[in-house]
């Protein structure tokens, strides 16, 4: 492991090829007029040349785009938040109906501010764009709402199709590197959710390179499965800015193939791992596969 304070070159499989044609402009253009935020872009997301570009689709950021938590692996900005922008469901199901995605991410900063952790505004999201767009796969990718299971309530009402709510690391790192966030109560979190629809998968993503070791990934694994997880992704972390934390080490892709492998063993329904492969990365291929295996085990 190198030592903090140096910085690691990164390795030829980090380089991305970027992708800029009309669809990718064209994409862009719309969120601007429409006042819309991305993930792809406020996050720095590596694929986001590919979403856009060849998969057009894209990772919806509603709530503002002020944090109210300042994790140290996070480039999404924090601060004050502003007033909640009720306009703003109806705009996201307008760009999903012109775009024409057949399953959408919808994420947010989190909202300490907001009593319900902006639980209604996710809620009304997802019934706009399941009105406009009635064949459109919803998935949703909230904070932990600050573990209050009435916010849960109120979002999982709405009924997405698949609930997202990431761990990011492993538990002894977590203080770290999540800023008013803790690991047993995001578990709790998508425990519940399942709980309260066991037909909804739930999924939820891990960075790799910030110091854990591979029997700290494979406990995560574990406590994923054990708090009903269906679905879980890992990537590599990238640092986006010089405030942030460095990366420890850089995986290869035989790695990330062998973390695939040990999480199947332990029973996902999928597992998307991979040196770019962020949370949202092919998700309309993953809650997929999650409904065809939930519907399976019924005949088990």
């Amino acid at each position: 492991m190198a030592k903090t304070e140096e910085y690691i070159r990164k390795p030829e499989w980090l380089k991305i090829k970027l992708n800029t044609n009309e669809s990718y402009k064209g994409l862009k253009k719309m969120m601007r007029e429409k006042n819309l935020h991305t993930v792809c872009e406020e996050a720095r997301c590596p694929n986001i040349h590919e979403c856009w570009a060849v998969r057009k689709t894209a990772t919806f950021m509603i709530l503002g785009d002020t944090c109210t938590r300042g994790c140290r692996f996070c480039a999404v900005k924090t601060g004050l938040p502003n007033e909640l922008d009720w306009g703003e469901p109806e705009r996201v199901a307008d760009s999903v109906e012109q775009m024409g995605l057949k399953h959408v991410v919808i994420t947010a900063v989190a909202r300490d501010d907001l009593k319900d952790g902006g639980s209604e505004v996710f809620a009304e999201t997802i019934r706009a764009v399941r009105r406009k767009n009635p064949v459109t796969t919803i998935e949703v990718l909230p904070s932990d709402m600050s573990g209050t299971p009435e916010n849960l309530d109120i979002l999982m009402e709405a009924r997405p199709n698949i609930l997202n709510h990431n761990i990011e690391t492993v538990e002894r790192l977590t203080p770290r590197v999540r800023a008013r966030a803790k690991y047993r109560r995001s578990l709790d979190f998508l425990q519940y959710s399942k709980e309260l629809h066991p037909d909804i998968p739930t999924k939820s993503s891990l960075m790799v390179g910030l110091g854990e070791t591979k029997e700290e990934i494979i406990q995560a694994m574990d406590d994923l499965r054990a708090h009903d997880v269906d679905i879980m992704t890992i990537g590599q972390y990238l640092q986006p800015t010089k405030k942030h934390l460095k990366v420890q080490r850089y995986y290869t892709p035989e790695e990330f193939a062998e973390l695939k492998e040990i999480a199947m063993t332990k029973g996902f329904s999928h597992c998307e791992s991979g040196p770019l492969v962020r949370s949202s990365y092919h998700a309309d291929e993953q809650v997929n596969e999650a409904q065809v295996q939930m519907e399976a085990s019924k005949y088990q």
